[in-house]
């Protein structure tokens, strides 16, 4: 796209049977993908993986809106020394920023955390902005348990989102704003009902803490957590996660949101699949509904290529289907029958 409006470039990440693919894995969450198919992390291997995820051409080109970037690969070159970037750019896909410094307790209040990283934001977006990202994201984490949240541990994460989502517009990124609430945090036995009523009072103390720090919300990303029960407690249907998710997201999120692109913590890949799905089926949104998946859309890949070159075939082939199913789901037409005829 050629616009530099933040508003343009929001409504490019949630363009119709397309999502935001999340890429921005730390060194030490690589650590940990890597370390499940035995392949040492070292740059090279995590420039060859993350080169074959961006060269997987029909995902990229159909599915793939935009996609967040770890700091090392927003300036890395791939094999045959192209940027990293120019690949993304070359599927029409918006590159983004992983923004925050990752969260840090939380003074006073044990068991809660608040994201760092917004003393140098200014100076680090301006750079990341002049290096070609269009946008960032900003992870706030929310445990549940029976006393937490609690209203100070919210407000905290609240106001770190608005404050960071101020700055970037100011340099001209989209923000996403990503308020957690975890599905498997400690101790995860939580109800579903207990995330709708966690989930509710996080996102309104987030918008108004936008509204405070005047975020334009034309141009920003919503990027939340479905409202589901934790991993301890018994699952739920695709209609019921949809259903509770629906209601509450109508009752706190403002309409001038163009999309909401959700994070599959937690999640198995097809359980977010169906879950998103359920939604755009059920409710015709005033908001975009789509994912920004990290995990959910790279797990099939990354077990099948296993660090091997000869590998990529099969593994950028699994990409594709994952990122196909979602791009369904995005449009609410996914089904079980499209995983079969993989």
């Amino acid at each position: 796209m050629n616009s530099e409006r933040i508003e343009d470039i929001a409504q490019a990440m949630v363009s119709p049977g397309q999502g935001i693919l999340a890429a921005d894995e730390s060194t030490g969450t690589i650590l940990k993908r890597f370390d499940s198919i035995n392949v040492e992390n070292t740059e090279d291997n995590r420039r060859a993986y993350r080169e074959m995820i961006f060269r997987t051409e029909e995902a990229m080109n159909n599915f793939v809106s935009g996609v967040i970037l770890f700091e090392e690969t927003l300036y890395q070159k791939a094999g045959d020394g192209t940027p990293m970037i120019d690949l993304i750019r070359k599927a029409n896909a918006v590159p983004g920023i992983k923004a925050d410094t990752g969260a840090k307790p939380l003074a006073g209040s044990p068991g809660q955390t608040v994201t760092g990283g917004l003393d140098d934001l200014r100076e680090r977006m301006t750079k990341h902005h002049e290096a070609g990202a269009r946008f960032a994201k900003w992870r706030a984490v929310i445990s549940i348990s029976d006393s937490l949240p609690t209203r100070a541990g919210i407000t905290a994460n609240a106001h770190a989102l608005a404050r960071y989502s101020a700055i970037c517009q100011e340099v001209g990124l989209v923000p996403i704003v990503e308020p957690e609430v975890q599905m498997d945090g400690d101790p995860g036995d939580h109800s579903i009902d207990r995330c709708a009523e966690v989930s509710a009072a996080v996102l309104k103390a987030t918008f108004d803490q936008l509204e405070e720090q005047n975020v334009v919300l034309e141009g920003i990303v919503l990027k939340p957590n479905m409202v589901l029960p934790g991993v301890k407690s018994a699952r739920v249907s695709a209609e019921e996660v949809a259903d509770k998710t629906l209601r509450v997201l109508k009752a706190h999120v403002p309409v001038a949101v163009p999309g909401i692109a959700f994070l599959s913590g937690g999640m198995s890949d097809e359980e977010a699949t169906a879950n998103l799905s359920a939604m755009n089926a059920m409710f015709n949104a005033p908001w975009k509904l789509t994912f920004s998946y990290g995990r959910a859309l790279q797990a099939p890949a990354l077990k099948a290529w296993g660090g091997q070159a000869q590998n990529a075939p099969a593994a950028q082939q699994a990409f594709t289907h994952r990122a196909r199913m979602n791009g369904l789901a995005a449009l609410g037409q996914w089904a079980q029958s499209h995983e079969q005829a993989a």
